[in-house]
């Protein structure tokens, strides 16, 4: 006789996933919960997210050239990542504490295959993991704002 009775719950460290739950029954009718994976929804207002882990520059870097040109300065909220284009605005959450900071787009990296991101010193120090020197975030990629974008670098 199979019943269905098991009820999963799937949780990971930065979201939870959809789940709806339906009605199965076995060969003698018996009702029992199920659980029903729903694709993922985007996030709100269409964000696109990248979770990982992120560090920041060592102080070596202050005034050397990033990779769109600029000088590098650790007091300022900028960031490097592998694949967005620069001058893109990133949200950057901390997944230990939930503080977060807003960092531009300047350089590409990290070099280093199990990060996500690196950041300035200054950002570093808002999200509360200068002692640590690496943790875990969720990266928020945020949508173009035309009333900044002509706004100088």
């Amino acid at each position: 006789m199979s019943r269905c009775l098991g009820l999963a719950i799937f949780v990971t460290a930065v979201s939870m996933a959809n789940v709806d739950f339906a009605l199965c029954q076995d060969t003698e009718s018996e009702p029992a919960a199920v659980a029903i994976e729903e694709p993922a929804k985007p996030s709100e207002n269409n964000i696109e997210t990248e979770t990982g882990l992120a560090a920041y520059y060592h102080t070596k870097f202050h005034g050397r050239r990033t990779a769109n040109g600029e000088s590098f300065d650790h007091n300022a909220f900028t960031a490097a990542h592998k694949t967005l284009p620069f001058g893109t605005l990133v949200r950057v959450i901390n997944l230990t504490n939930l503080r977060s900071v807003i960092v531009r787009v300047n350089d590409r990296g990290p070099l280093q295959k199990n990060r996500v991101i690196d950041l300035t010193r200054r950002a570093a120090s808002v999200l509360g993991f200068l002692a640590r020197g690496m943790t875990s975030v969720k990266i928020e990629i945020l949508p173009p704002n035309p009333s900044t974008d002509s706004l100088p670098k």
